[in-house]
């Protein structure tokens, strides 16, 4: 039998309120406080809160003001990356950011998503009051790999993959998959065209 977390990390539906997410959800929330309360100058004592709360970080991590996450276990990041002001992790399942990555002001990262069907989103469970509508919650994972740029004000959905050494332009929402040495924006976010990059790109 699969636990809540385990489930939610398989991408199958979960109860978001089972008490594992309810516990690291009150965790993270102490944790941010204190680090964006913290002045800029105290970078040791905001990188060790970020080490406490992501799944593993590397060095030469910049973390900007106000930053928001739900779980930080879930987050994975590389070396030399560069987050900026007022970003916004829903880290439901793993986000994955490769090294030497630049991530803009106000960026916001979706793992958990819902069904568009109404009859799907809402699922009708039998209480002794009547009937309560459980919302039906999934997570997929977000990989944005070495080298990329996202702009500013980029929304990346449930599930998408950010090739090597692409860049997002400001205010795309990313629906699909950028493939790697790409320049990607709009809504929804295309490729207009292929950037110099990496030969050895994945």
């Amino acid at each position: 039998m699969k636990t809540e977390m385990e489930k939610c990390l398989a991408g199958e539906w979960y109860d978001c309120h089972d008490p594992v997410f309810l516990k690291l959800k009150g965790k993270t929330i102490d944790l941010l406080m204190k680090y964006n309360s913290l002045p800029y100058h105290n970078k040791e004592e905001k990188y060790e809160i970020l080490k406490e709360m992501f799944g593993s970080i590397g060095t030469k991590v910049s973390v900007g003001h106000s930053f928001i996450c739900d779980y930080g276990c879930n987050i994975h990041i590389g070396n030399n990356v560069t987050i900026n002001t007022g970003c916004n992790f829903v880290d439901c399942n793993k986000i994955v950011i490769g090294n030497n990555v630049l991530i803009a002001p106000n960026v916001q990262i979706y793992t958990v998503t819902h069904p568009i069907e109404l009859n799907e989103r809402l699922n009708p469970v039998e209480t002794p009051q009547g009937y309560e509508y459980i919302r039906q919650t999934y997570a997929l994972p977000v990989t944005i790999k070495d080298g990329c740029w996202i702009g500013g004000g980029t929304i990346i959905l449930p599930g998408i993959t950010i090739g090597k050494g692409s860049a997002i332009g400001a205010g795309s929402v990313v629906t699909k998959n950028i493939p790697a040495n790409s320049l990607a924006v709009g809504n929804p976010c295309r490729v207009i065209r292929k950037i110099n990059g990496d030969q050895n790109n994945d």
